[in-house]
């Protein structure tokens, strides 16, 4: 049986592709996959253990519970700007990733334009085209601090899109974005009938002020996601919600409902403990990944690869373009040589070829350990 065309032509994820060479292996220090190292708070685990003893093992709503919908009307008003209904403008979903999948699956009619910036997350070009439509990629630019510029959007904006997205901070750069260009967008958005697919996964470990754009941005032209995996250490848990128009958080839930049903019962009941009572430890993590950035980005600097301060996330995207080699190179080779696990700026789009990420999300040690076998590499070469 011969697998559909489009699927077919799909490249394989990047960072899973890589990261086939590191499994089973104990002796490498892995700078890799983008999880947090700390364990979900205890309160937040105690919430899940305690709906199992509840007996809370059922299906909930198609769009999750209403406790949990009612909690993140809240969160999100300071941020957004935006008062939502729980009842028709709130969808929880299986992780952020799955809320991005329904949106466009959504909105997209074959030949659709949606436009992101690069370097970006893996799964947004490949879901694209999944929805059968197309992919239209605005580069950003270190001497840019990474910012995503209007000019350069408006360049890319035909009849034919239907959709920015825009992920800030953002994963790979660790960028957050310039406001007055961002403004400048939503402005852009708003004047060609554009929706604006805003990816806030990693607002919460924001090292400076940061304000979200979705203030600037009509409830009718903004589809707002987030999720609980990065800021509450929550990745296994995979829960994830969208706010937005009620037609297009009605669209979403169509597919969801015949597709994941709903997410875990015991994951959203987490989640209205997260909202309620996480803000504490959440702060204690974004700190303390702050001081990480601090060693990592000064390391990688010290040893010659020109580094980006990341203003959020909790990854470095340092340039190794002054060792002549690609970013994958340099990844194969360090893992060779001092058995260091980094993940190649490539899988992040062509316009990271020249970089590789850098995740900080684990022990200061290992990240001590991994900057000496790095100098002692780059110095060899």
């Amino acid at each position: 049986m011969k697998l559909a065309s489009h699927i077919e032509r799909l490249p394989r994820s990047g960072i899973r592709d890589f990261f086939e060479l590191v499994i089973g292996r104990d002796d490498v220090i892995s700078l890799g996959v983008g999880e947090p190292d700390f364990t979900t708070p205890w309160h937040i685990r105690e919430a899940t253990i305690f709906s199992l003893e509840r007996g809370m093992t059922m299906y909930t709503s198609n769009r999750g519970l209403l406790s949990l919908r009612e909690e993140i009307v809240k969160y999100v008003a300071p941020i957004t700007g935006k008062t939502y209904s729980p009842q028709t403008d709130v969808l929880v979903t299986v992780g952020v990733s799955e809320a991005f999948d329904l949106a466009l699956r959504a909105i997209i009619e074959p030949g659709d334009e949606i436009i992101y910036h690069a370097p970006c997350y893996v799964s947004y070009s490949p879901i694209i085209a999944m929805c059968h439509g197309v992919p239209v990629t605005v580069p950003t630019y270190i001497e840019n601090d990474f910012d995503l510029l209007a000019e350069d959007v408006k360049k890319r904006i035909t009849k034919k899109t239907k959709a920015i997205i825009i992920n800030y901070p953002n994963n790979p750069t660790g960028a957050a974005g310039n406001l007055d260009e961002l403004k400048k967008i939503a402005e852009l958005a708003v004047k060609n009938n554009i929706l604006v697919i805003l990816d806030e996964v990693y607002g919460e470990l924001s090292y400076d002020t940061f304000v979200s754009v979705a203030n600037f941005i009509p409830k009718e032209n903004l589809l707002y996601l987030n999720g609980f995996s990065k800021a509450y250490a929550m990745t296994g848990y995979r829960l994830g919600y969208a706010c937005g128009m009620p037609d297009i958080i009605e669209g979403m839930m169509k597919i969801h409902q015949y597709t994941m049903l709903c997410a875990s019962i015991i994951a959203q009941e987490a989640g209205v403990e997260a909202l309620r009572n996480g803000a504490g430890e959440r702060e204690t993590m974004r700190a303390d990944y702050e001081r990480r950035r601090n060693v990592i980005v000064s390391g990688l600097n010290d040893i010659g690869l020109d580094c980006f301060m990341p203003k959020g996330a909790f990854y470095a995207f340092p340039s190794v373009a002054k060792t002549k080699l690609t970013g994958k190179e340099f990844a194969v080779r360090l893992l060779e040589a001092e058995n260091v696990a980094v993940v190649p700026g490539e899988a992040f789009g062509v316009e990271g070829k020249n970089n590789i990420r850098c995740c900080y999300a684990t022990a200061l040690s290992d990240i001590e350990k991994a900057l000496v076998g790095m100098k002692r590499f780059v110095a060899k070469l």
